[in-house]
């Protein structure tokens, strides 16, 4: 690979949503800027761990202002300290991007919109979309791909994305990756094709730590790899503010 010798921007993350998925955020984004100016650098990263605690609380109390207001203070702080770009590492709270970007200076690299010119890279129409099920469910998600990109999405059944959620809360978010959920998600992700989903967006940051490309001929989109090279692309940016 060609050796270059970048200034490189400085890269700030909202993390620990669970923490497993932001150690690969962290993993990719140093190997890939290490492999691209030679393994002569590494990331720069201002990064906020979250006490999951924080997140879950104010959902289960369904306090989604309270929520949007520490996500906003949390990215403040993170631009004050000189991060160039934020990343939101969870497609879940990325119903808080829109309000998060108008509160900050420095640009939001939304997981979304790096999903979709994967998705539109491989000229799809319609994918289904895995995930929490506010990612599922909610429009902020499923409304961006349409109006912003012209993406078609289908998500599973009612009954589906309940057992979705349940093994979030009681499996991924504890760590546990277990053969029985995998199965049970290869079966939904194939129902979604037969509904004629051209691909699967791995919607959560946790799936694809049980899902991979490999245990599937269906194309995959995993949204943690898409989202973690986007801001690797723009911290070997030429454009330095």
């Amino acid at each position: 690979m060609k050796q270059i010798n970048p200034s490189i921007k400085t890269i700030g993350m909202i993390g620990g949503t669970g923490w497993e998925s932001t150690v690969e955020y962290y993993k990719i984004i140093n190997k890939s800027i290490s492999e691209s100016t030679g393994y002569k650098h590494s990331a720069k990263i201002i990064m906020f761990s979250i006490d999951f605690f924080e997140i879950s609380s104010r959902i289960e109390k369904q306090d989604f202002d309270g929520l949007g207001l520490y996500l906003t203070d949390l990215a403040q702080k993170i631009e004050e300290d000189g991060a160039d770009c934020l990343l939101v590492c969870a497609n879940t709270l990325h119903m808080f991007a829109d309000r998060i970007s108008e509160k900050i200076s420095i640009p939001l690299i939304h997981i979304a919109d790096a999903t979709a010119v994967k998705i539109k890279e491989r000229n799809m129409q319609q994918v289904g979309l895995l995930g929490t099920k506010p990612t599922m469910e909610m429009p902020f998600y499923k409304n961006r791909l349409k109006v912003k990109h012209g993406i078609d999405v289908i998500v599973p059944c009612e009954a589906e994305r309940d057992y979705i959620q349940k093994t979030f809360l009681d499996e991924f978010f504890q760590g546990k990756f277990q053969m029985e959920a995998r199965k049970q998600f290869l079966t939904i992700m194939d129902k979604l094709v037969a509904e004629g989903a051209e691909g699967i967006i791995l919607g959560c940051t946790e799936i694809p730590l049980l899902i991979h490309q490999n245990d599937t001929d269906i194309p995959l989109f995993d949204t943690l790899e898409i989202h973690a090279n986007a801001a690797v692309e723009f911290a070997l940016s030429a454009k330095i503010k």
